[in-house]
């Protein structure tokens, strides 16, 4: 089916309680899989690891399908592989910024996704139009960016260079999860089950990363009790857990709502980069940061903040009439 003509499916719930909630618990994971990624790096790189996490994710969907009699449907293997595509070259790009820069700068760039996924919705979506607040946070993020990136004396050092490159992956990588949301929104996929959509993203993942990890060297692994409990992690609960989890949300919820706690990952990012790498915090990249997490709440929070200011302009207006 072409992605040009998207199909009927049900209209996405507002954000509630428990979707909240659960957003707010895939946050503090997904922060955290940076920073375990980069934390066991010496012992295995991170392509490689992302690689294994998706292989064992995989076994575990399949297994999880039979067992409800699950089957993927064929007619919707052409937006599945382009899903799949995205979502590899996603964490290809994950992987390499992971060797170049600090897993907080990863976080940040990375959940620049809801923005890049807002643009491509509105442009889809008649129900996804971009309002004012949302144009405002994508301008912030275009000077949150441009701050990160030629604030300072970036272009200095060979170090900072290499800093720069991997927080430019990053970045791609948030566009490529950008892309990936659009995907799965405006495709036959948008009535696949949680599962069969997972399934084409992790085969993406495993047909691009271990293919890419041998070609580049990055084939190392010491199976060390850290590597296996970073593993475990990685592939039962990111890979397997959060990630299925998201695709259930992204079928009920809409996209731009569900990313309104999406600024928590960064934030979340931040603050654990720096307790447990002990990452520096420097200030040029704090304030682009504050201005990105800023466009990020105005993109995915504008439904609350336009209702938040006509509540307060109607306050006005009823102080007024009670006074007469």
């Amino acid at each position: 089916m072409s992605l040009h003509h998207p199909p009927t499916s049900p209209r996405p719930a507002a954000l509630d309680a428990r979707a909240a909630g659960v957003m707010t618990l895939l946050c503090l994971v997904w922060s955290l899989q940076q920073v375990s990624l980069k934390a066991i790096a010496p012992q295995a790189t991170p392509m490689l690891m992302v690689a294994l996490r998706s292989v064992v994710a995989v076994l575990l969907l399949v297994a999880l399908m039979r067992h409800r009699g699950e089957a993927a449907n064929r007619d919707r293997w052409k937006p599945g592989l382009l899903a799949g595509a995205l979502f590899g070259v996603e964490y290809l790009l994950v992987a390499e910024a992971l060797r170049l820069t600090h897993a907080s700068h990863v976080v940040v760039f990375l959940y620049t996704a809801p923005i890049f996924a807002a643009l491509g919705l509105q442009w889809r979506l008649p129900a996804e139009r971009l309002g004012a607040w949302q144009w405002l946070g994508i301008a912030l993020a275009f000077c949150g960016t441009a701050l990160a990136f030629l604030g300072g004396d970036a272009f200095s050092a060979g170090a900072d260079r290499r800093v720069l490159l991997g927080d430019a992956l990053a970045l791609l990588a948030g566009v490529a999860w950008g892309a990936t949301t659009v995907t799965l929104r405006c495709s036959a996929l948008a009535r696949a089950p949680a599962t069969e959509t997972l399934l084409y993203q992790l085969l993406g993942a495993v047909a691009l990363l271990l293919p890419g990890a041998w070609l580049t060297g990055q084939w190392h692994v010491e199976f060390t009790p850290a590597v296996w409990l970073h593993l475990g992690f990685q592939s039962l609960v990111v890979s397997f857990a959060s990630f299925l989890t998201w695709c259930w949300l992204l079928r009920r919820y809409r996209a731009t709502q569900l990313g309104v706690f999406a600024f928590l990952t960064p934030l979340f990012g931040l603050v654990l980069g720096a307790w447990l790498l002990g990452e520096p915090l420097e200030t040029r990249f704090i304030a682009a940061s504050a201005l990105v997490l800023l466009s990020i709440a105005c993109v995915s929070g504008h439904a609350a903040l336009s209702k938040q200011l006509r509540r307060l302009r109607r306050r006005p207006l009823s102080a007024a009439s009670a006074s007469r």
